[in-house]
């Protein structure tokens, strides 16, 4: 079982255009449309994100909320929903995961609704999280991983000011077998 992350990290986060905030019950029938919507191109990235491989129905984006919502109640897991002020749509998920308190780090991961990229949502939203993981005296270090190739996702690493710390070659296995590429970029505490 993962262990709780004792860092006070609100259920609510507030940006210029976003409320970063945590899965509720409710959120299910606006997610599905969202997975619906943009399920091409998130089975793009199946090594990060395996879950997109079923198929998404009513039923499995409520699972998803009520799992979601339940790692955030319990700290095991802090997934937040990005809902744009303007229209109350989601436009993303964003979240720290495989925090590792020993170590000091987190890693924060992302996915955007295909008809909200561009938009510079994911940059929004991830400065927003990181910067809030590192205000924490618990945290020195946020991650964020991505397949080489995903230029979009590099661009918005550098954009949060992440520098790339290494490239992990043949890390991954896409659905047709190739083998991929992981870029881990780093930012940390001036703390």
């Amino acid at each position: 079982m993962t262990e709780p992350i004792h860092i006070s990290i609100p259920s609510s986060i507030d940006t210029p255009r976003l409320i970063l905030r945590s899965f509720r019950v409710d959120d299910a029938p606006q997610l599905h449309n969202a997975l619906v919507e943009s399920i091409n191109e998130l089975r793009k990235n199946l090594w990060f994100l395996p879950w997109v491989a079923e198929e998404q129905t009513l039923q499995s984006a409520e699972i998803r909320c009520l799992q979601a919502k339940e790692n955030f109640a319990l700290r095991t897991d802090l997934p937040y929903l990005a809902i744009e002020k303007n229209t109350g749509r989601i436009v993303a998920s964003i979240g720290l995961h495989r925090t590792n308190l020993t170590m000091r780090k987190t890693e924060v991961g992302y996915w955007v609704r295909s008809s909200a990229t561009g938009k510079g949502f994911a940059t929004e939203g991830v400065n927003a999280i990181t910067n809030r993981a590192l205000a924490e005296p618990g945290i020195r270090r946020v991650e964020l991983i991505t397949d080489e190739q995903n230029l979009r996702s590099r661009a918005v690493a550098q954009r949060c000011g992440f520098t790339l710390e290494e490239i992990n070659y043949n890390a991954e296995q896409a659905p047709d077998g190739s083998l991929r590429n992981n870029c881990i970029y780093i930012k940390e505490s001036q703390a």
